[in-house]
């Protein structure tokens, strides 16, 4: 597993999660690698901070990950080194005085340049939703995002994503309500539209965190994109 620490100190520790690596197991029989073995086993003394995942019924290891990114998705991720350093955490997560940062290639322009998406997110099977109607919708829950365009590749666009909230799949069901979703994203964007060559993966990565640490002390952390996605991004400009 090619997981970079970022930051550490005695009470938290901040990763570059790579793309492909789940944070938590999906059920008690899951054997794929997560981001979870890798705290175990670098911090077994981490194993019991936080309260347990709740996965399929069974409760497993929390390993002090105070919050998670999406399989397919890259980037910076907290991982608390104690109990009161999680407690201290989860409750920045929850006030939203954490402010976190993606970068997301979109098709397409948006047709202004920065804009907040106020859509609550809804749940029909395994699918995540902005439309609240029809008799199957579970879940509709509150959600806030915000984004501005950073540059544009003419029928792309490079923009900076910031959540407010913490909903499963926020950014790309925000992004494709508004008609630009996220470049490779084969669960969300519409049928028939296809990775473009030299793209392997959904081009979302967590690159930047501002949070206070348990110490009080401000702390604006950033990870370069992966090198594929700045590959990609280069051979755009050509």
């Amino acid at each position: 597993m090619d997981v970079s620490k970022v930051y550490e100190d005695d009470n938290i520790l901040v990763i570059n999660k790579p793309v492909g690596l789940i944070v938590h197991p999906k059920n008690a029989t899951d054997t794929q690698p997560s981001l979870t073995d890798w705290v175990v086993f670098h911090y077994p003394e981490l194993k019991d901070v936080g309260e347990p995942f709740i996965a399929s019924g069974a409760l497993l290891p929390r390993a002090g990950i105070v919050h998670r990114l999406d399989k397919d998705t890259s980037g910076l991720l907290v991982i608390a080194k104690n109990q009161t350093a999680f407690e201290y955490m989860k409750k920045q997560f929850q006030d939203r005085t954490i402010r976190k940062h993606y970068y997301a290639l979109v098709y397409g322009q948006p047709g202004e340049r920065s804009g907040v998406i106020d859509a609550p997110l809804g749940r029909i099977g395994m699918k995540r939703t902005t439309k609240m109607t029809g008799n199957k919708m579970i879940d509709g829950k509150d959600s806030v995002t915000e984004y501005k365009t950073l540059k544009s590749f003419g029928k792309y666009a490079l923009l900076d994503v910031s959540p407010k909230t913490g909903r499963t799949h926020q950014i790309r069901v925000h992004l494709k309500s508004i008609g630009h979703p996220i470049v490779g994203d084969t669960v969300y964007a519409p049928k028939g539209w296809q990775r473009p060559p030299g793209l392997s993966r959904l081009f979302l990565h967590a690159y930047k965190l501002e949070m206070t640490t348990p110490e009080g002390r401000s702390l604006t952390l950033e990870c370069d994109l992966p090198e594929d996605l700045s590959q990609f991004l280069a051979g755009l400009d050509k």
